[in-house]
């Protein structure tokens, strides 16, 4: 596929309480493209999550990320040392919640929908870590048609903010969700990967699951040491049919 030239820029997001910043990145070439919304790692929307903007970008969709962590810490970005990861994970788990990364969420995609080159009928959302487990809380709104979720932990377990598990809320999910799993990532044991498949079929849910043998969490991202090169690149492939099929 050639891949398209894109602009990137940083734009803000009006929310009730907040003004969201968010990265943007979208063809240069005229025309009306499909609005894909990124979920960041617990990391911000730093250099990996730009990249894959980008990517995306490319692609032939206007791509959008959103500071998830905008009350918490604005600006925020980091790389992946454990005092990191710690700082990240506060941010996540007891400083979010559902509603608002998902009121978050809604905003985002009406900010698309003013775009003029972008389609009005559906959008999809990628996620990763944190991310991944927030893309699955997205996949409930209505205007998401294709979900792609990497490896996001606790989505049997918890939820940010507290409460119900993310996983109760399957059955509101009404477009397609690919879930993408390493087979080695200790935070996301298969028991766990079992049981959002069992429920993936228990409500009917257009899914697909892929468990990736020799893979831990954050294969994807080639800026962590857990990267794998040929999982990442059969998982980028299932990413694009997803879109393209659906958007």
């Amino acid at each position: 596929m050639t891949e398209r030239e894109i602009d990137t820029t940083k734009v803000n997001i009006s929310q009730d309480d907040c003004q969201i910043d968010a990265y943007l990145a979208k063809p240069t070439a005229p025309g009306t493209y499909p609005g894909i919304v990124v979920l960041q790692e617990i990391f911000g929307v730093n250099v990996h999550i730009r990249d894959v903007t980008e990517r995306i970008a490319k692609l032939g969709y206007v791509a959008i990320a959103p500071a998830l962590f905008q009350r918490q810490a604005p600006g925020f970005e980091t790389g992946y040392t454990p005092e990191d990861i710690e700082i990240g994970r506060k941010y996540a788990w007891s400083q979010t919640t559902a509603s608002e990364l998902l009121s978050d969420i809604q905003a985002t995609i009406n900010y698309l929908k003013t775009l003029p080159e972008v389609k009005k009928d559906g959008f999809g959302c990628i996620g990763f870590c944190f991310g991944g487990h927030v893309a699955y809380l997205a996949a409930t709104l209505s205007d998401i048609q294709a979900t792609a979720c990497f490896y996001g932990a606790g989505i049997t377990t918890r939820t940010p903010g507290g409460g119900n598990p993310t996983i109760t809320g399957t059955s509101e999910i009404s477009g397609t969700i690919y879930a993408f799993f390493g087979m080695d990532d200790a935070s996301i044991p298969q028991e766990q990967v079992n049981e959002i498949e069992a429920e993936f079929k228990k409500y009917h849910i257009s899914y697909r699951v892929f468990r990736y043998d020799g893979s831990d969490h954050g294969f994807f991202c080639d800026r962590r040491a857990s990267y794998n090169p040929k999982a990442a690149a059969d998982a980028w492939q299932q990413v694009q049919q997803l879109f393209s099929q659906l958007l």
